[in-house]
Formats: C-alpha cells, sequence, structure tokens
C-alpha cells in the first residue's frame, strides 16, 4: 500500500546504513498481501477496513494466512478524507456530494478504493453514479495531482498528499496502517534497521511535518 512514510523510512535508513537496501512498489494492500502469500516480497503494508466489523487488518490477514506465517506490525493512525481545491470552490463537504462532482479513484485492492466502496454504501450511493469512478491512479499523491491539476474535483487520499500539493481536505476517518511481515523476515537484518528507524524520534519528527499521522505503538506485534 503506498503512503509517503514508507520513503521516509528508506531515507532515514540509508542515512544511518548507506549499504541499506529496500525495494518498493506499490500494488495497493491487497496486492501486497498476495505477494506475501506468493513469497514475491517480505513485507508489505495494509490498511484494509472489514466492512462488518470496522477493524482493520486482522480479518483479511486470518482470512489469507489460515496457516500462519506472517505477522501483523503495528505502525500509524493516518487521517484519510476529500482532497479537494485550495478554497472549496464546488462546496464539497463530505461523500454525498461525490454523486455530483468529478471523482479520481485508486486502484482495484488498494485499502482506500475498498474505504471508498464501504462509505458509498453508507450513504446509499452506487459506483455507477459516481463520474470517474472507474478512473484509477495508484498512489495518493498521483489522485492528488489530477486534483491539483484540474482534471478531478476530489480523489480521496490522505493528508500528507494533499499538503504536498497545498489542497484543501476534508477528513473522513482516522484509519489503522499496520506492516505485514514474513515470519522469516523478523529475523532479516534489514527489517531490524527498519524497526529501529520507526521506533526514532527522527521518524515522528518527518511523520508530524508531513501531517495527518499519529504514531500507534510502532513495531509491536499485534497478529
Amino acid at each position: 500500500s503506498h503512503d509517503p512514510l514508507i520513503d521516509e523510512l528508506i531515507d532515514l535508513m540509508k542515512i544511518r546504513w548507506p549499504d541499506s537496501q529496500v525495494v518498493s512498489s506499490h500494488v495497493g494492500s491487497l496486492g501486497g498481501l498476495m505477494a506475501l502469500k506468493r513469497s514475491e516480497s517480505h513485507l508489505g503494508g495494509t490498511h484494509l477496513l472489514d466492512e462488518e466489523t470496522g477493524e482493520y487488518n486482522k480479518s483479511y490477514v486470518r482470512r489469507y494466512f489460515p496457516e500462519g506465517g506472517v505477522k501483523l506490525i503495528s505502525c500509524v493512525f493516518r487521517s484519510q478524507g476529500l482532497m479537494i481545491a485550495p478554497g472549496n470552490p464546488l462546496g464539497i463537504t463530505g461523500i454525498a456530494d461525490m454523486a455530483r462532482v468529478n471523482y479520481v479513484n485508486r486502484q482495484k485492492g488498494s485499502g482506500t478504493r475498498i474505504l471508498l466502496d464501504y462509505l458509498l454504501k453508507q450513504k446509499s450511493l452506487e459506483p455507477a453514479q459516481i463520474k470517474g469512478y472507474e478512473r484509477e491512479e495508484i498512489t495518493h499523491t498521483a489522485v492528488a495531482a489530477a486534483v491539483a491539476s484540474g482534471t478531478a474535483d476530489t480523489g480521496m487520499g490522505i493528508l500528507a498528499a494533499a499538503k504536498i500539493y497545498s489542497l484543501g481536505f476534508i477528513p473522513l476517518i482516522q484509519e489503522q496502517y499496520d506492516l505485514l511481515v514474513a515470519e522469516k523476515t523478523l529475523e532479516h537484518p534489514e527489517f531490524a534497521r527498519m524497526l529501529e528507524v520507526m521506533k526514532s524520534t527522527e521518524f515522528a519528527q518527518r511523520l508530524q511535518k508531513l501531517g495527518g499521522y499519529q504514531i500507534n505503538n510502532p513495531g509491536e506485534v499485534i497478529l
């Protein structure tokens, strides 16, 4: 799952340990789970909402990894909402306005897309009513760029992405962003470095500067 905090972690790791090597790609939360299941990655960021319980991540881990082999590691809470043009010229106030504006979506399998569908159901809105629902971007910053360029009126994303492009932001939910890690990765020296950085003051300061984050017992095994 895309989040600028991954880039911050990698940067801080490179500063502390110049030989550090981390490669990441943006495939969405579900894509990350499947990459782990196929042993194609060591870990992935995830923020998958269970519509029935309102809980994040745990039910998906149990469903996709019934035999275990992975650990869910706590990371942060982050603010998700609607990114809008500065000054909010269209008077957007929330999800109910999605039927009258031009939207830009995230890709299928992303936690943000799953969250949007959940919020649309709460407002009795169908995807077919949302102009731009089929238009997909793979990162929060790509959605923010579309709104900043005027090719979309709004899109869901995190506050940090909205700030990068000096956009307005309507907060909708405080969501849980965790790391799902293969058990064999827990002993990997690079992961030990990542955990050390996650718990550092420098990382907390960078998140505060990005905006919209709350440290949530980073490194704690929650499942």
